[in-house]
């Protein structure tokens, strides 16, 4: 019996220590030169423990953060670094490389009259920047996709409308609305950002073909099922979330084409105590993918 008393405390004390050296290393206030937006844009990344100690290549998951933040929301709010670190110890999700680029108010996608085209900066720029510049496995299979609130919104048009880049994504609370609440919604919500992207209109005007064609429920409706079967996706969002609609029509139109899904709703509204207790799970959820 004391034999066995002392090696659980041998463990733990092994796997405290472990944890303890395990931290991973975050860089912020790194900037790419941008030839498609014309200007310097930041981004923070998320390096595990054992990256300057080895010479091995990892995957990798772009974590976007939500509107009226920046790429570094997701550390100071979201402590998405400590998160990480506890979850790689533990082997919940493997050692992977996390990078958080600052979207702006950008929604990242491309904007109506082509004024900010962030998806082409994503997708042309920043995603070979970043496969280029640290040791990742630049392939699909290694590449996931995850954000929140705005972020969840990007997460879900990039890894619709670019099937073929992700594995898997994670999608928190996102800003999914139906057509119907993007008709009923007022003037001066409107004008508030959706304008700035969308651009300008009331009613049933407000549904061009450059709104619809990055509308995620749209987009399942209308595209092609075995594409949109080539990448794993996530949804979470609470039950008192303001978007829980958007996202509870989003899961059925998935449903609906046989496409599949995990569809989370938890006890929660949309802060920053529902996302950090639902990050280690979107990332387990991307995790997989990255193992045979």
């Amino acid at each position: 019996m004391k034999t066995s008393v002392s090696v659980v405390l041998l463990l733990s004390f092994i796997f405290a220590t472990y944890a303890q050296n395990s931290h991973g290393v975050v860089k912020e206030g790194l900037t790419i030169d941008s030839k498609i937006l014309g200007k310097k844009v930041r981004y923070t990344i998320y390096l595990p423990f054992d990256y300057e100690s080895s010479n091995r290549l990892y995957p990798v998951v772009y974590l976007l953060h939500g509107y009226t933040d920046n790429d570094m929301g997701w550390i100071q709010f979201g402590e998405a670094n400590l998160i990480a670190d506890e979850a790689i110890a533990k082997r919940e999700i493997p050692s992977m490389i996390i990078a958080m680029p600052d979207g702006g108010a950008s929604w990242y996608i491309n904007n109506y009259d082509g004024s900010v085209l962030y998806e082409d900066f994503f997708v042309k720029e920043f995603i070979p920047y970043i496969e280029s510049h640290y040791r990742i496995r630049a392939e699909k299979r290694y590449r996931g996709i995850a954000g929140l609130s705005m972020g969840g919104f990007g997460t879900l048009v990039h890894a619709m409308r670019h099937p073929d880049l992700f594995a898997a994504c994670a999608a928190f609370s996102a800003g999914v609305h139906t057509t119907g609440q993007i008709v009923a919604m007022d003037d001066q919500g409107w004008a508030r950002w959706p304008s700035l992207v969308y651009g300008p209109g009331s009613g049933e005007a407000r549904l061009t073909e450059h709104l619809l064609s990055y509308n995620p429920i749209r987009i399942v409706e209308t595209g092609d099922p075995e594409k949109l079967k080539s990448v794993r996706i996530y949804l979470d969002c609470g039950d008192d979330d303001f978007l829980t609609i958007g996202n509870a029509m989003l899961h059925v139109a998935l449903t609906d084409k046989k496409i599949p899904h995990e569809y989370r709703v938890r006890d929660g509204a949309h802060n920053w105590t529902y996302w950090r207790n639902g990050l280690v799970d979107g990332l387990k959820f991307i995790g997989a993918s990255f193992h045979q």
